[in-house]
């Protein structure tokens, strides 16, 4: 019987974690592509079960968020992730992508101050993301 070791497990998790990091960091390069703005990715593990980060952006119109959705898909599937469910495009004032381990939300500006995610999970710590210098990035909690 083959057993792991409690390095060899720490040493997945910390791959896992890294396969997450990045996956979040993509999402970011194609949300940026499309001029995204107010973008933030918020570690939550420890917080809630359901997913390690939270991405939370948004567009200055319906059209944009759409833009943005459909880049994040697109990047996303081109390196093989396929998101387990898009709640959201009809309108495209507020877009749900659900990666398993990465949730993006992708809100109009109104919208996102209506719902205020960000300070729901103000508590939570931010991954550092290096946002494109040309991008303006608004804080919004």
């Amino acid at each position: 019987m083959v057993t792991n070791s409690a390095a060899q497990k720490a040493e997945e998790d910390a791959a896992e974690m890294d396969d997450i990091e990045a996956l979040v960091r993509q999402a970011a390069d194609a949300a940026w592509d499309r001029k995204a703005l107010g973008l933030r990715a918020l570690d939550i593990r420890g917080l809630v079960s359901y997913t390690d980060f939270l991405v939370i952006c948004s567009g200055n119109t319906d059209r944009h968020v759409g833009a943005i959705s459909e880049s994040i898909e697109q990047s996303l599937r081109e390196s093989g992730r396929r998101a387990l469910g898009i709640e959201g495009r009809q309108g495209n004032r507020w877009v749900l992508m659900d990666y398993g381990d990465v949730i993006i939300h992708i809100f109009t500006e109104a919208e996102r101050d209506v719902y205020g995610l960000d300070g729901l999970w103000n508590d939570a710590p931010e991954l550092e993301l290096e946002a494109p210098p040309d991008l303006e990035r608004p804080s919004y909690y």
